[in-house]
């Protein structure tokens, strides 16, 4: 692994986890489907638009069209719209906690439903995330965390995992920009319709909406799901999902200093834990892979 593709591995772990701390600033004055539906909007024609100016067009393979609409639907959608609705009533922090162990997830998927072998390394990596979920978990729970916004970050968690397994087929073959592009339209789609039919349409535009609605929009939306489709494409989606191990430190990291959210001993230790079972899992399948 170059300079360059740790360079890229940084930015977008950075950028994917200051994502969380952002939205829980924009929907405390927006409907969070809503705004979601907006935002993916106005990234998808910024996407398609800068992505012409490159000279990409939109005709992609079939491996490539197929992968767009899963990850639109998967990431956009449903990971992205449920963590929105989840921070109207849970913190920043414990959102990029759960995400985080999205790899985890894939690899459990993996051993339970693939019957994929599970080395030793990656059997501990599990066993040491899901047990740094749950010290974190019995912490929170003596605080009151709200059930319904846990549940929808747990199952965005899995969406996302569905979306990762898509990269592949849509990191090769070029136009990589408007891929971006047009999985936003996607999940705006989506958002939009079911924005529609469960929510009131009522915001309360301020600077500092404002700013965290165009951060939100440029940063962690199109800026970074560019960086992981040409990191995938540069070092392969194995080694690619190993930053994902530092999102746990970025994610409670950005929330403490923006938000000012409080973490306790057992945030802190269970964040280690996780970030070293994320680690432990993504070094087990590099050394798994074909030389």
């Amino acid at each position: 692994m170059d300079f360059r593709a740790i360079a890229m591995g940084l930015c977008f772990a950075f950028l994917w986890s200051s994502a969380f701390t952002s939205a829980r600033i924009i929907v405390a004055d927006a409907p969070p489907l809503a705004i979601s539906s907006i935002r993916f909007a106005i990234a998808g024609v910024l996407g398609v638009a800068i992505a012409r100016a490159m000279g990409q067009n939109w005709n992609l393979t079939r491996d490539q069209w197929r992968a767009t609409l899963i990850f639109g639907l998967c990431q956009n959608a449903l990971y992205l719209g449920l963590n929105f609705v989840a921070m109207t009533t849970i913190e920043a922090s414990l959102a990029s906690i759960i995400a985080s162990t999205m790899p985890l997830i894939v690899a459990f998927l993996g051993w339970a439903a693939l019957r994929e072998k599970l080395s030793p390394l990656a059997a501990l990596g599990l066993v040491l995330g899901f047990g740094g979920v749950v010290l974190i978990m019995g912490s929170r729970m003596g605080q009151g965390v709200d059930l319904f916004g846990l549940m929808l970050c747990i199952i965005g968690a899995i969406a996302l995992a569905i979306a990762t397994l898509s990269v592949r087929g849509a990191s090769s073959g070029g136009n990589l920009m408007m891929i971006v592009g047009l999985q936003m339209f996607v999940g705006a789609v989506v958002l939009f319709i079911v924005s529609i039919l469960f929510e009131t349409w009522e915001f309360n535009w301020n600077w500092r909406m404002g700013t965290a609605f165009t951060y939100t929009l440029l940063g962690p939306g199109l800026l970074a799901t560019f960086i992981w489709f040409a990191l995938v494409a540069r070092i392969g989606p194995i080694k690619a999902a190993t930053f994902h191990f530092l999102n746990p430190f970025f994610g409670v990291v950005v929330a403490a200093i923006v938000l000012g959210e409080t973490l306790g001993l057992m945030d802190i230790i269970g964040v280690a834990i996780i970030a070293a079972g994320i680690l432990a899992v993504q070094l087990s399948k590099q050394s798994n892979t074909p030389k």
